[in-house]
């Protein structure tokens, strides 16, 4: 499950895009930026890949 939402700082809009492992319900990738770019995204779900456990079995 993602999700994209926007923070109000003092020093302007930041957008924040989360993934969550919805089995876990941790947030396994995020990303953080002044811009509302398809970067941000990327970024989200590169976090999410590299930090998957491939260890064990289905």
């Amino acid at each position: 499950m993602t999700d994209i939402t926007y923070i109000d700082t003092r020093e302007g809009w930041l957008y924040l895009a989360a993934i969550l492992d919805t089995y876990s319900r941790k947030i396994v990738g995020w990303s953080m930026s002044e811009r509302l770019q398809k970067q941000l995204v990327d970024d989200a779900l590169r976090m999410a890949i590299g930090r998957r456990d491939l260890r064990g079995e289905l």
